[in-house]
C-alpha cells in the first residue's frame, strides 16, 4: 500500500471512530444514564498482532 492510500485509510478509520463515538457519548448524556456531573472518557486504541496500546483520557464537566 502506498503512503497516500495508507493515509486515506487511516483518516477514514478515524472519521468513523470520531463520528460513532460522538453519537454514543451524546446518547448516554441524553438518556441521563450518568452517576455524576462529569463524564470521564477513555479511548483505547489497539491493533491485532502489534504492540500498539494507546490510551487517551479526558473528563468533560457537564455542569
Amino acid at each position: 500500500m502506498d503512503e497516500d492510500a495508507f493515509n486515506i485509510a487511516v483518516r477514514k478509520f478515524l472519521k468513523v471512530v470520531g463520528v460513532t463515538s460522538q453519537r454514543e457519548i451524546e446518547r448516554i448524556v441524553r438518556e441521563g444514564k450518568l452517576e455524576s456531573n462529569e463524564l470521564k472518557l477513555r479511548m483505547t486504541l489497539t491493533a491485532e498482532n502489534t504492540p500498539l496500546h494507546h490510551v487517551v483520557e479526558e473528563t468533560i464537566d457537564l455542569t
